[in-house]
Formats: structure tokens, C-alpha cells, sequence
């Protein structure tokens, strides 16, 4: 099986970008750090999924993580060293990544081998079909870090596992098992992790070997209807006045945060 490889460098993070047989395979490298996205990650990860596109060849792309975890979201040690303004600015980029992955005229697999956290689920819920491993954990501690969710993750959220779980997941902050995730939805496959490479593989021939015409104006209908829904509420920030700089301080220091502000 011929397989074609392109690494995408930063100083501390690579996505790996993979062509075989009509798949195409997008792999969020950074072990050390749960592959927790860099600013700098997050843009080369849109590029990458607009190259996807460049090959004709390409029927099916696939999202997955190195290592023991599919990705920690944003990589909150960088927000801790920016300004607001900056950390607002890269919060746009990174749903423009994600919105670039939901759009593509193409199906995407996000493959969960462990930990989805935060803007990390969201990336994952995404993709048209998710495979989860036995060992895929999936949460939004958005609460400890004193920022929100912003409008498109909550409605993904609602039309998912409805609002009560959707509360669950933010006010908790606790991580839904690969079990709980997969009866809830947010899981379409859970498989042991000694078959997901192989199960992934399977399932991207399955779906690329169908016609690309009916399954993109699949795709287009659902995302139409997901389009038309309202939103109630279009705040500008995901952060909440002076809670994010403590829920940053303390992640960095390793303790728990404490908040004082009084929401108005």
C-alpha cells in the first residue's frame, strides 16, 4: 500500500499529513502535551485539511491523535503568556479550524484513542462520524478555566445529547467515559484500542468506496438543517472577566483555581 507523508513543523508540534488508497489522514502530534493545540497548530491544521482537497483521489479524511489522547484542545500554558486581546484572537482562528473541518465537501472519521477535552471535543464533534476506543475519555472543563463555550459548540452540543447533558458536561466538568460518551451519541463506534487502527482503516474504505455526489448532498442537507436552528445568545468572548487569568494562573501552577468574581 503506497503512502504518501508530509509533516507540518512548529518549534514543539508536528501534524502529520497522510495519503493511502483515497484516505486521507490528518494526525495531531504532541504526546508530551496530550496533543494540545499551539495557535500556530490549529492554523496548519486548516491548511492541511484545505490541501486534503487538492488530490481529487482524496474520498475520506481522517482526524485522529498520536499517542494515548486525540487531542487536550487549546494548549493553555500559551494563553497564560498572551494578552486578552491576543487569546480572543486565537479562539476566532480556532473555530474557523473547525469550521473548516465541518464544512469540507468531503466525510470526515475523527478517531478518539483517548482523552477529547475541551476545544478538543468540539473538534472531534466536528467530524460526520466518530470511532471511539475503550479507552476514549471526553469532557469540556471549560469551568475551570473561567471561560464559556461559544454559540456553535453549545448548539452542537444541545443537538446532540440535549441540554440536560450538555449542562452535565460544563457545570461537572468531568469526563464522560468511552461507555457513557457512546449511548449518549457523541461516539457513533466504540471499539477496543487494539482494533481502532484497523477498524479506522475499514470504515474509510467502507464510506470512501461510496458515490462522493450523494454522500456531499447528504452532507449539505444536515449541515442546512443544523444552520437553521437560532441561537439565542451571540456573546462576543469566550472568557468571563477575570476568571480565565486565574483558571489559567492555576492550571500552569498545578493547583485549584479560586474565583471571587460574582457573575452580574
Amino acid at each position: 500500500m503506497q503512502v504518501k507523508t508530509t509533516r507540518l513543523e512548529a518549534e514543539d508540534a508536528k501534524i502529520i499529513y497522510q495519503e493511502t488508497a483515497g484516505l486521507a489522514i490528518i494526525t495531531i502530534h504532541r504526546p508530551q502535551a496530550k496533543n494540545a493545540l499551539t495557535a500556530n497548530m490549529w492554523d496548519q491544521l486548516a491548511k492541511i485539511a484545505l490541501q486534503v482537497l487538492d488530490n481529487p483521489k482524496n474520498k475520506v479524511l481522517i482526524l485522529r491523535g498520536s499517542g494515548q489522547s486525540f487531542t487536550a484542545g487549546s494548549d493553555i500554558k500559551e494563553f497564560n503568556a498572551i494578552s486578552l486581546e491576543q487569546a480572543e484572537e486565537a479562539f476566532v482562528h480556532m473555530e474557523k479550524t473547525i469550521s473548516t473541518i465541518e464544512r469540507l465537501p468531503i466525510p470526515t472519521i475523527g478517531v478518539i484513542n483517548g482523552p477529547a477535552m475541551g476545544a478538543g471535543l468540539e473538534l472531534a464533534l466536528a467530524c460526520d462520524i466518530r470511532i471511539g476506543s475503550d479507552k476514549a475519555k471526553l469532557g469540556i472543563p471549560v469551568g475551570k478555566l473561567g471561560i464559556t463555550i461559544n454559540n456553535k459548540f453549545a448548539q452542537r452540543l444541545v443537538q446532540l445529547v440535549g441540554p440536560a447533558t450538555t449542562k452535565d458536561l460544563v457545570f461537572t466538568g468531568r469526563m464522560f467515559k468511552a461507555e457513557e460518551a457512546f449511548k449518549l451519541g457523541m461516539l457513533n463506534y466504540l471499539v477496543a484500542e487494539k482494533d481502532l487502527n484497523k477498524y479506522m482503516i475499514r470504515m474509510g474504505k467502507l464510506v470512501a468506496g461510496m458515490s462522493p455526489e450523494s454522500l456531499l448532498a447528504v452532507k449539505q442537507s444536515v449541515q442546512e438543517c443544523l444552520d437553521s436552528v437560532p441561537t439565542l445568545w451571540q456573546g462576543s468572548s469566550p472568557f468571563v472577566g477575570s476568571d480565565f487569568a486565574e483558571g489559567c494562573r492555576a492550571f500552569v501552577e498545578k493547583r485549584q483555581p479560586q474565583f471571587s468574581r460574582q457573575p452580574k
